[in-house]
């Protein structure tokens, strides 16, 4: 996610959002500070409210099997395998194996190292050889394969299972219809796709940068 310079919230509502949810933890506090100094776009990490939204989410839904596009350093990771149902496990994909590493000692001192497996690569090609469906799916990758990983991963997905697709606001560039921006084209490809799946219903959250949320729903294909 590039800096950003465009807000879908007032930058005092998101403030008093903040101070009205619940406090991340010592770890994820040490883990966000450390990707904001040893990182060089540490605005793509979750942070807090999408954080806790994450870990509410996982464990609201039950899920035992996620999938993760895009790691960075873990601090979203963290928050899905925290809210898994007993013995679920979150598969977690990123290209750059130093972001990865930083999330890897916190995975550990968290106790759940076996709860995530980390994929290093080209996700393209990696979901193909992971054997298994989900129950929910992060997207937040390269902008402009959301919706080549949405065709992927959708008959892998259980019926009733979610994806949730950050960053689909992508600094307000998808506001502007003429842009030549090709993240924000990627963006607004996936967004106009999944208004338009029948297969689905779906909810588009002024959370951070945008998060879409979509529902599977039961008897699609």
């Amino acid at each position: 996610m590039p800096q950003q310079d465009y807000k879908a919230t007032h930058p005092d509502f998101e403030q008093y959002a903040e101070d009205h949810t619940s406090p991340e933890s010592d770890l994820l506090h040490r883990l966000y500070r450390e990707t904001n100094l040893k990182t060089m776009y540490p605005r793509m990490i979750s942070g807090k409210l999408q954080g806790q939204f994450l870990r509410m989410i996982s464990a609201a839904t039950k899920a035992r099997s996620v999938l993760e596009i895009g790691t960075f350093t873990g601090y979203a990771t963290i928050n899905l395998a925290m809210g898994l149902a007993e013995g679920g496990i979150v598969h977690t994909i990123d290209s750059n194996a130093e972001s990865v590493e930083i999330g890897r000692n916190y995975f550990a001192e968290a106790g759940l190292e076996n709860k995530i497996q980390t994929h290093i690569g080209n996700a393209l090609q990696i979901i193909p050889g992971i054997k298994t469906t989900f129950d929910l799916v992060f997207i937040d990758a390269d902008k402009e394969n959301y919706l080549n990983y949405y065709h992927l991963i959708f008959d892998r997905l259980n019926h009733g299972g979610l994806i949730l697709a950050d960053n689909a606001f992508w600094d307000g560039k998808v506001l502007n219809k003429n842009t030549s921006d090709k993240e924000a084209l990627g963006i607004m490809e996936f967004n106009e796709f999944v208004q338009s799946d029948p297969r689905v219903e779906n909810l588009l959250l002024p959370l951070r940068d945008g998060l879409m949320m979509v529902r599977k729903l039961k008897g699609s294909t």
